[in-house]
């Protein structure tokens, strides 16, 4: 029989409030045990959780939640927080099909204040708490987590100006895994910082400034000698804090972020205030396990791995990823042409650019969480005769919209849109999977749009985006390619022609993207009952083959199959082309459905949506019958 932990016993965060700070180290390792057990089989962000493990905890033991709202951003942090509320039972579910998500979610639990899953939103979702805190006369506690990269997003920069210009009541944790603590000023520092977020000090600080600018000459002179005084020790003690009291935040000396006390502590003095505190924490990425302490980048997201190495575990030999077929083709066309230049947001390693930027450093940019300013500095730099690739995931594209559409699209600048995770992506569920891109892309003008359906399709799409005039975006999926070789020499894609993969006569599949090879799947199993299916690799969502559509209509009945949402799809387009033509023929649009698909593995997911070669196969087997 395994020993009780003392993890077991805690069913919500009132469990917490009751245990000593010897016990609470004790649960601070036994949670990382946890944690490091169930990412080790499911995979997981790992590092960004380990290190936050202590925040959670003496976060959970000053506020009251759910009452309180405690917010994470991103919620790569949060597994501590699932597990002290009440999901310990479902944790080894973490992430697989369902099971629980990898983020927060309010479905789950009352404890998740808000689903996340996308950067630098959390401090705006916590203003509107403490905003409505505040009109309500409510004494709500109102505390977010973000990180140090998550800070630099300009979403969460909109947000402390107004949470300063409002005077919100509400505490920001700014858990800065990069910065180590200077033990010779730390404890001045500290005494200035929780000095000046004391009520008292900010009434008393108040009253003085007020009855000085009543006095006379002599008076007012004291005051400005004050305030000169007053902000050159800010500057002198306090200049990493200047830009948020400049915004009106409050902000506290760094303190140890693995001091559950001192955390405690600082949180209870905090949180008395009337208007909004910046704690600034310092914390170890992938504390208390080693290989993710000494490589955090790599366990920032991981998939399974054996726990006493940290080593991957071994998977089956695949081809190669699509992101890196994307990258190394970048590099080769980088080789060919020092006008071609890479830009990213916080992803180079995640969208294969790490090769070209070790190759052309000065040629490469990461912006960090800002894909609006990858996108619109993109326009800048093709307007100065350069070939700007922006490499961003799907879902983190949507951000940037208006800059497709006003810095990119209006001026038609030569601006390549690399999109992936296009598409399923597994795990990561909702917040993550690629689903609208081929949707808002089709309806910017002069946008052409790219969904290459093997790795020989990507090479050529991209060297041909950068060929084109004006804006081209090209999507490709997360995960390995279909096994097609890549060619040495890329060749120029016609604009708008498809490309004829199986012959059929009984009907065709139109297909966007890899479905291409799900189809070829599913018109073999339909050819062995007799039904003989065409299929095309549609290979442009924009502009369409209007004579690849109008020669599938001639089979008798069309199947359209993408890997994006239904509504506003590359179906609906295959029909508007049809109805143009005034062409009678049954249709069967197949896509992701108009609503949020969860999390689990793609061919999990593929199989619930209908777009396996099972799914596509019945869709042309019902068609054709009826």
């Amino acid at each position: 029989m395994e020993p009780l932990r003392i993890l077991d016993a805690i069913k919500s965060p009132a469990d917490l409030k009751v245990l000593t700070y010897p016990e609470l180290a004790i649960l601070a390792q036994e949670i990382r045990e946890e944690v490091i057990a169930t990412c080790s089989a499911n995979g997981g962000h790992i590092a960004s959780s380990l290190g936050a493990v202590e925040i959670v905890l003496a976060a959970h033991r000053v506020l009251n939640c759910p009452d309180d709202k405690l917010l994470f951003d991103v919620g790569h942090q949060a597994y501590a927080h699932k597990l002290v509320t009440g999901r310990l039972g479902q944790f080894s579910t973490l992430r697989t099909y369902g099971g629980i998500s990898g983020f927060t979610k309010p479905e789950e639990s009352p404890f998740d204040a808000h689903p996340s899953g996308h950067a630098s939103d959390s401090l705006s979702v916590a203003a509107g708490y403490a905003k409505a805190a505040q009109l309500d006369g409510s004494d709500r506690k109102v505390v977010a987590v973000i990180g140090d990269a998550s800070l630099s997003g300009g979403m969460a920069f909109e947000a402390l100006n107004y949470i300063g210009q409002a005077q919100l009541p509400m505490v920001i944790i700014l858990n800065d895994n990069m910065m180590s603590i200077s033990r010779n000023v730390g404890a001045l520092m500290k005494h200035l910082g929780n000095m000046r977020a004391d009520n008292r000090y900010r009434k008393l600080r108040d009253a003085a400034q007020e009855e000085l600018e009543a006095g006379g000459a002599i008076s007012k002179t004291l005051l400005d000698i004050g305030k000169r005084a007053k902000e050159s020790a800010k500057q002198f003690f306090l200049a990493s804090s200047m830009m948020f009291e400049s915004l009106g935040i409050t902000c506290t000396a760094p303190i140890d972020g693995h001091d559950i006390r001192e955390l405690e502590d600082t949180l209870r003095l905090v949180l008395q205030t009337e208007g909004p505190v910046l704690v600034h924490v310092v914390t170890r990425k992938g504390a208390g396990y080693g290989p993710a302490e000494q490589d955090p980048e790599r366990f920032h997201g991981v998939g399974p791995f054996d726990i006493a190495t940290g080593a991957a575990k071994p998977k089956p030999a695949a081809p190669p990823s699509f992101t890196s077929v994307f990258g190394e083709t970048l590099l080769k066309e980088g080789e060919a042409d020092d006008a071609v230049m890479a830009i990213t947001a916080a992803m180079e390693g995640g969208t294969g650019l790490k090769p070209f930027a070790e190759a052309y450093p000065q040629r490469f940019i990461d912006v960090g969480i800002a894909e609006e300013n990858a996108v619109a500095l993109a326009s800048g730099l093709a307007f100065a005769g350069k070939k700007p690739v922006v490499a961003i995931y799907s879902t983190f594209l949507q951000r940037s919209f208006d800059q497709i559409v006003i810095n990119c699209a209006l001026p038609q600048a030569n601006v390549v849109l690399a999109i992936d995770r296009a598409g399923l992506v597994g795990e990561d569920g909702a917040t993550h999977h690629g689903a609208f891109d081929l949707v808002y892309m089709r309806t910017v003008p002069h946008m052409k749009v790219l969904a290459p359906a093997d790795e020989a399709d990507l090479a050529n799409a991209l060297h041909t985006a950068l060929a084109l005039e004006g804006p081209v975006s090209l999507r490709y999926p997360r995960g390995n390619g279909i096994g097609v070789p890549v060619p040495d020499e890329p060749y120029l894609l016609e604009v708008g022609k498809s490309r004829l993969l199986r012959e059929g006569s009984d009907a065709c599949i139109l297909a966007f993207g890899t479905i291409a090879y799900r189809a070829l799947e599913a018109a073999e199993m339909l050819a062995n009952e007799g039904v003989s299916v065409r299929v095309v690799d549609m290979l442009w969502a924009k502009p369409l083959d209007e004579e690849a559509i109008l020669a599938a209509a001639e089979t008798g009945c069309v199947v359209t199959a993408e890997e994006g949402a239904i509504v506003g799809g590359c179906g609906e387009g295959v029909i508007e082309i049809m109805s143009q033509h005034r062409v009678q023929c049954p249709v069967t649009t197949l896509a992701l459905p108009d609503s949020f698909v969860r999390h689990g593995s793609v061919p999990q997911l593929l199989h619930e949506v209908g777009l396996d070669a099972e799914g596509i196969a019945e869709a042309v087997r019902n068609l054709y019958l009826q």
